[in-house]
């Protein structure tokens, strides 16, 4: 099969075909001066595309590059962006091979059923997927040697369209491979590499795609193909479906098709690093190989869990796949007899101790099957031991080998360039490598340089800037849907940008209580229309498609919206994505969460928001219990019982509105700036930036599990052949 680079981009001039390499490399999403090499050739065109290269450089008529080429100081500026970015490319020193200077032949597989890395490429649905989309860029950052195994949804992608009546309306978008960047991998003959499934019957057949992201691979799956039964080539169309059955082929594909396909590639890695249990089943074909080759099943089952981490994001048991024996017999009853192993032994991997009868739990499976096991906040790994106690009934909770590593968000991605090049300003002086180093938290005391009005006049401009985006998305989504605009007020037109913004955006899933806000409505409504003080919000988020109750929840907020006593001042943006998360968590003045504790596993917007000049105000759970210093933003809801909390939380949430929020951020000097809410802004970004990082993130990871599981590799995992029949993860606990 040909590139389609080939005839897709002949227009592009040679002195110019650098774009198409950097196009299809997603090193320009985190890089400003990149994405500005694309904006300058027409502004029109990177908004007609959506700030997808490919789809521009596509589109792009003729002319324009000849304008560009004919202009000196934009080849200048075309040179420099290449130069840097075939540097960062050929560079493979960096962090990990100066920690780890015998580390360069480890490779770390990454396996997640979603990815968050831009909107061009609709591959997640919430927290979970901008987490994974942020560890690839970081370890790409760090030099990290990682390569990452994902899912092609061609469906997977819902838009969000909200009815008069306040009811969301799905509407599918199907993925136009061709206008994305991503590429086709190839086999030996040229054509697409189309691997089958090893022992699933019937035959299930998975064509590999891939996505750069800078130095990372991530290799992603699709059974949408003619070869497959017509049931299983919709097994790759959408993200998390509601069918069970369908679910479970999900599973099988992305993680025995997963490693399946990184064996075909030849790709050898060292350690598997599983992003929640959904992948888990890669684990079961690492085992095969080895039986395959002569090790027994019970050194196999040792030597493969010796060599994984297991990170889970779900802090209720309602949250685990769990799938019943007879549907998991009637996939696996081929597969099993190639692991060495008999019919109860196989399902007792996935059983839970204290519910056997429940189903194969995919979580149970995944802890039994790796070493190294983490939950995403401290919180998170308090609940999670307490979660999986029974399959450690021996040992104190305490000592339950489930540690946690706390989420956090890659810098250069989620800080507004703007914000960036204020920091650059007066932090350069004192480390011009601050961008490098922005895990050290010393670094973040120079914020006190920064002048009280530049950080101010910033700030005003991006909510200025959240204010005409919203105002813009309203024409293109009466444009596009060719409907009067009757809802103006419910859509965010009528809200002002001198007024106190709180921003709730997140999915709307019951236990987050979106509507929580409202609980009282003859308070809020004097909090919201206070002559003097006002206070406006802005809503945006999506309910799962199958989720009426947080459809409910949408629609009762989009009613509030509407009603002429709330004065305009609540507004809803629709089709929440990726690219509207980056207006919000820029440009609001307050970042609002308030979900059921313990549900909050960590929850990483608030992080995004804070390093931006965002001040939280959060409940007590995820990862603002570690974060909040009773300097840097609110927190309210530490000992509310859960049986009363919707009350007691709501009027927390309305004291702290009234009598510190209001108050601090209408309190100005003489010039207009709110000094003492500047100087809260400052702390937290002092406090926050360092310490909730991807960059600290994933350097924990690499120094708390990924030596370990590289003397495993190289010692044949002979330190951890546990005795099987003690060991609390082995299969028959």
């Amino acid at each position: 099969m040909e590139d389609p680079r080939q005839y897709k981009f002949s227009h592009i001039p040679g002195r110019l075909s650098g774009l198409v390499e950097l196009a299809y490399n997603l090193w320009w999403s985190w890089h400003p001066e990149a994405r500005i090499l694309f904006k300058q050739i027409d502004q029109q065109a990177w908004k007609e595309s959506v700030h997808n290269p490919v789809k521009m450089l596509q589109d792009i008529p003729p002319e324009f590059l000849d304008a560009v080429m004919a202009n000196p100081e934009y080849m200048r500026r075309y040179d420099i962006i290449m130069h840097r970015f075939r540097q960062y490319m050929g560079n493979r020193n960096g962090w990990f091979t100066e920690r780890f200077p015998k580390g360069r032949s480890l490779t770390i597989a990454y396996f997640s059923a979603e990815y968050g890395l831009h909107h061009s490429l609709p591959f997640y649905a919430g927290g979970l997927g901008f987490l994974a989309g942020d560890h690839l860029k970081e370890c790409s950052d760090l030099g990290v040697p990682l390569v990452a195994v994902g899912f092609m949804y061609s469906e997977g992608y819902l838009h969000q369209h909200v009815l008069p009546d306040g009811w969301q309306d799905n509407i599918t978008e199907v993925l136009d491979r061709d206008a994305a960047p991503i590429t086709r991998v190839l086999d030996g003959l040229g054509n697409q590499m189309i691997i089958r499934l090893p022992f699933i019957e019937p035959a299930i057949y998975v064509a590999v795609w891939k996505v750069e992201v800078g130095k990372v691979t991530l290799y992603l799956l699709d059974t949408d193909l003619s070869t497959n039964d017509p049931a299983h080539r919709s097994i790759s169309h959408r993200l998390y479906t509601e069918n069970l059955e369908q679910r479970l082929l999900q599973e099988i594909v992305l993680g025995i098709g997963g490693r399946r396909v990184l064996t075909e590639l030849g790709i050898e890695f060292s350690a598997l690093h599983l992003n929640e249990g959904h992948p888990a089943f890669a684990q079961l074909e690492r085992i095969r190989e080895l039986v395959q080759k002569g090790v027994a099943f019970d050194r196999a089952l040792s030597q493969v869990k010796g060599t994984s981490v297991f990170t889970t994001h779900t802090p209720v048991p309602s949250g685990n796949d769990i799938f019943p024996f007879h549907m998991m017999e009637k996939y696996f009853s081929s597969y099993y007899p190639a692991l060495g192993i008999d019919r109860d032994t196989f399902m007792k991997l996935g059983y839970h101790p204290c519910d056997i009868a429940s189903g194969f739990n995919m979580t149970a499976f995944a802890l039994r099957t790796s070493e190294f096991h983490n939950a995403v906040s401290r919180k998170h790994g308090v609940v999670t031991r307490q979660m999986w106690h029974c399959l450690w009934p021996d040992i104190p909770e305490e000592a339950i080998p489930i540690d946690s590593i706390t989420n956090g968000v890659h810098l250069p991605t989620w800080l507004n360039p703007k914000m960036g090049e204020l920091y650059s300003e007066y932090f350069y002086s004192v480390n011009p490598h601050w961008r490098q180093d922005h895990d050290m938290p010393d670094l973040w005391e120079l914020i006190d340089e920064i002048p009280d009005s530049d950080l101010w006049a910033t700030h005003v401009w991006l909510k200025t800037k959240l204010f005409n985006r919203i105002r813009e998305r309203k024409r293109i989504n009466w444009e596009t849907h060719l409907k009067e605009p009757v809802n103006l007020a419910a859509d965010g037109l009528m809200l002002n940008p001198s007024v106190l913004t709180i921003g709730f955006a997140r999915r709307f899933s019951t236990y987050k209580r979106a509507d929580l806000i409202f609980n009282d409505l003859d308070r809020l409504k004097r909090i919201i229309n206070n002559r003097w003080r006002p206070v406006q919000i802005i809503f945006a988020g999506k309910a799962h498609p199958a989720d009426d109750e947080g459809k409910r929840i949408l629609q009762r907020i989009y009613n509030f919206a509407q009603q002429p006593e709330f004065g305009g001042r609540i507004g809803f943006v629709e089709d929440y994505g990726e690219q509207m998360a980056q207006y919000l968590v820029h440009g609001v003045d307050v970042w609002l969460n308030n979900p059921v504790p313990p549900m909050e596993a960590c929850g990483t917007s608030g992080m995004k928001a804070s390093l931006n000049g965002v001040i939280n105000l959060s409940i007590l759970d995820g990862w603002w219990l570690e974060g909040y210093n009773g300097k840097n933003g609110w927190a309210f809801g530490a000992e509310t019982p859960s049986a009363s909390r919707d009350a007691s939380d709501a009027a927390a949430l309305y004291d702290i509105l009234e009598k510190e929020v209001v108050p601090l951020y209408y309190s100005t000097s003489i010039n207009g700036i709110p000094h003492g809410w500047v100087k809260k802004m400052k702390e937290s970004i002092r406090s926050n930036s360092a310490r909730f990082s991807a960059r600290r993130m994933v350097k924990e990871y690499v120094n708390n599990y990924y030596p370990s599981l590289l003397t495993c590799a190289e010692n044949e995992c002979k330190f951890c052949l546990l005795d099987e029949t003690t060991s609390p993860g082995s299969p028959g606990a």
